[in-house]
């Protein structure tokens, strides 16, 4: 069993003395685990960092073999992605939302997804925002995709300002009204369009939590990650000193 493909190295673990397991995000084979001989080595250590995007070889006797993975850098983004906590945190935290996919599945416009917030981890008025779409994308996958565009009760597209926390539907300010505070709030920049700001993110955060609470972290019996919790703390600070600048 031999397959190429393109990867983005999202997890590292030590096996024996020289060796190590790396988790990866592929364009086509999905999230897939693959045994690196070597790979505490000297040369090895700085391309084997999660972020760092890699052309992989897989090889294994059996398909349901864990196999060995032969690695060669094509971006190395680990130094950089070290030197803001938004992206610090922010790498795990996507690698946790990952692992609720089933391994060997393919997500290709996750990938996509992935390497694209990648580039744009370090600055927190991106960060935020391209986050919360990356967890409402694996909501999505997962089967509990949220519908944003309409009014659950009114089909209509404007003024929307609710999100039903049973349907995960949007609702109109005035069809929302009389249950408002039984209401998620939907943020401006998801519904409109736009720059997220502090407090339009905060809602979005809070949104996306409460669903992948709800829909897939209750059901299994986990937290939601510590990564997580980091990296909404750090982005929405960064994105109030930068309003507060602005002002």
């Amino acid at each position: 069993m031999q397959w190429s493909d393109q990867a983005i190295i999202i997890g590292v673990r030590r096996h024996g003395e020289t060796s190590v397991v790396v988790e990866v995000m592929t364009r086509d084979h999905g999230r897939h685990l693959g045994l690196v001989r070597g790979g505490r080595s000297r040369a090895m250590q700085p391309v084997l960092q999660p972020g760092n995007e890699v052309e992989v070889t897989w090889r294994a006797r059996l398909d349901e073999h864990l196999g060995e993975f032969k690695l060669e850098p094509v971006k190395l983004r680990a130094a950089r992605l070290m030197e803001a906590a938004t992206s610090v945190y922010g790498v795990q935290a996507m690698g946790a939302l990952l692992r609720l996919l089933p391994e060997r599945d393919p997500h290709p416009h996750l990938y996509e997804t992935l390497g694209i917030i990648l580039e744009h981890l370090d600055d927190p008025s991106d960060a935020g925002e391209l986050f919360v779409r990356f967890e409402i994308a694996v909501l999505n996958d997962l089967g509990f995709g949220l519908d944003l565009a309409e009014c659950a009760a009114t089909g209509t597209r404007d003024d929307l300002v609710y999100v039903s926390p049973k349907s995960g539907r949007a609702v109109s300010r005035e069809a929302g009204a009389p249950y408002a505070n039984k209401m998620l709030a939907l943020p401006g920049f998801l519904a409109q369009g736009g720059a997220a700001d502090h407090d339009s993110l905060q809602a979005a955060f809070r949104m996306t939590a409460f669903f992948l609470h709800r829909h897939v972290y209750e059901p299994r019996g986990i937290d939601l990650s510590a990564a997580r919790d980091g990296f909404v703390q750090a982005a929405l600070k960064a994105l109030k000193s930068r309003q507060t600048e602005t002002f």
